[in-house]
């Protein structure tokens, strides 16, 4: 995740209710989330090294700044997302516009599936895992398997509160991957565990994955997550990777936090 697709948050706020952490009496405070996401750009680019690529805000579009959800990029070719829920659906012609903008391959998904992007499809040189079941259909994975050549390991998201694959399983890049096991079926623990190897799953705490410590960032042996989530550091940091939390409540009330806010580009 050396290149990174962002979107400052100048119109983020909460303006529906479509996960279980958004709630429209838990508003955003405007200032403190610009603070949070300027220090993560800022801890993304001075100490992770990473290089980022920024969309335009659009004002009515609140959650254009999770940019995880753009789709999915492998190459030069770019799967745009085909959001479950009507709010979110109009970003979907400012990423497909981006994309395409940038000089990308757009291929779109047909057969009416809905599909979350990087939000739900992630995963590992050898194989790749996607979320279904909240907001991605299982059926859209056979299709983006042809698309990008990789296998794709279907996997079941059964606890509402880690709707996407990305709060709840994060992959690092020593082959490693920070997850929570019950945020799955006991398929989904079992494929998960067989491919990435039980020795190579950190398993987070409840209290940490409610903090969303595995909606984090991994650049190279550098991981940005959320503060207060020390036994995910201490995991992190015994397999020599360097933490760096940072404080992004203002983002959890929308159900987002460090990598939600960022898509792989490379």
């Amino acid at each position: 995740m050396s290149r990174l697709l962002v979107c400052a948050p100048d119109h983020f706020r909460i303006d529906y209710e479509i996960n279980p952490w958004m709630r429209l009496s838990n508003s955003v405070v405007p200032d403190r989330a610009k603070s949070q996401w300027y220090e993560l750009m800022r801890v993304l680019e001075l100490k992770a090294g990473s290089s980022l690529e920024r969309m335009q805000p659009v004002p009515g579009l609140p959650d254009l700044v999770f940019t995880a959800n753009a789709g999915v990029v492998v190459g030069r070719k770019a799967v745009p997302s085909r959001f479950r829920h009507p709010e979110r659906r109009r970003e979907e012609p400012y990423f497909e516009a981006w994309f395409r903008d940038h000089g990308y391959e757009v291929i779109k998904l047909d057969g009416g599936f809905s599909f979350e992007g990087a939000g739900d499809l992630l995963g590992f040189p050898n194989a790749w895992f996607g979320g279904y079941r909240q907001r991605s259909d299982i059926g859209a994975y056979p299709r983006l398997s042809e698309i990008f050549g990789r296998e794709i390991i279907p996997v079941e998201l059964v606890d509402d509160r880690f709707y996407h694959l990305d709060t709840c399983f994060c992959p690092l890049s020593g082959g490693e991957l920070l997850y929570y096991p019950p945020a799955f079926d006991p398929y989904g623990q079992a494929a998960i565990a067989d491919r990435v190897g039980q020795d190579r799953c950190l398993v987070v705490p409840e209290s940490e994955a409610l903090r969303f410590a595995c909606n984090a960032v991994c650049v190279a042996k550098h991981v940005i997550l959320p503060v207060g989530c020390p036994e995910t550091m201490k995991l992190l940091q015994a397999r020599g990777y360097e933490t760096h939390p940072i404080p992004l409540d203002e983002y959890v009330k929308s159900g987002g936090s460090a990598k939600c806010l960022t898509l792989a580009l490379d």
